[in-house]
Parts: structure tokens; C-alpha cells; sequence
């Protein structure tokens, strides 16, 4: 069910290094990082080598949603998934798509749930030809 979790976090390398420290016995290791303007993005890994928690820079005063992703099977239910956010009047924050900058056949849709939060489905399939 759940794919990975992002918390925005004031510093997220400070936050990073402590769930790699503190968590360590667990397997939690930094897997991937990459720059955005505002500070770095950090997938850290479990044992299975899949980065399913990301640490991540505040994205703007007094607003701090959580980024929860949900498994999707199919492409097509990535697509069904949209189809019942804009049914239901969700905030469509990316319509269903590849997302290649994090891997070849990462297929996605990004939304608001009512709190705010930034609530994805994501299948991790084959990049289409």
C-alpha cells in the first residue's frame, strides 16, 4: 500500500543524517540526492535498497504537508486515480505522467487531499515506447 513517505523538514540533510544515524540498525542509508534550489532531496533506503523515505526543504512558511504515495498495480489505475480526484474536486497538483528524473517507468499522479497534503499514486512499471 504505501510506496514512500517525504516529510519538509527545516533542515533535510541534518534530517537525513539522523534517520540514517539513528535508524541505522535498521538498514536506513542515504540511497539518492539530488539539489533543488531550496536544498537537497534525500531518498533514504531500508535493506530492500528502495528509497521509500525522503527528506525534503519547507516548502514555504506556515505550509508543511506530508507527501504520501500510494502503490498503484497499473498504469491504468494511476489514471483511475486522477479520473476520482477530479471527480471528487481534488486540487490536481500533476496529471498522470512518466517521471523519469526519478526513474525510467515511474508513472505518476500528484494531488491535494483535503488537509493539504501531497498525496501521489505511483507505478513503478516499463517506460512506454
Amino acid at each position: 500500500m504505501i510506496d514512500h513517505l517525504g516529510l519538509q523538514c527545516a533542515d533535510a540533510a541534518a534530517a537525513a543524517a539522523f534517520y540514517e544515524q539513528v535508524f541505522a540498525p535498521c538498514g536506513v542509508r542515504e540511497l539518492m540526492r539530488y539539489e533543488t534550489p531550496h536544498g537537497p532531496v534525500i531518498g533514504l533506503a531500508g535493506p530492500d535498497g528502495q528509497p521509500q523515505l525522503w527528506t525534503s526543504p519547507l516548502e514555504g512558511p506556515g505550509n508543511r504537508p506530508v507527501h504520501l504515495a500510494l502503490a498503484a498495480p497499473s498504469r491504468e489505475a494511476v489514471d483511475q486515480v486522477f479520473a476520482a480526484a477530479r471527480e471528487a474536486g481534488a486540487e490536481i497538483l500533476h496529471e498522470p505522467r512518466e517521471w523519469p528524473e526519478y526513474h525510467p517507468g515511474y508513472y505518476g499522479v500528484f494531488l491535494r487531499d483535503p488537509d493539504g497534503n501531497n498525496v501521489e499514486a505511483v507505478h513503478h512499471g516499463f517506460p512506454s515506447s
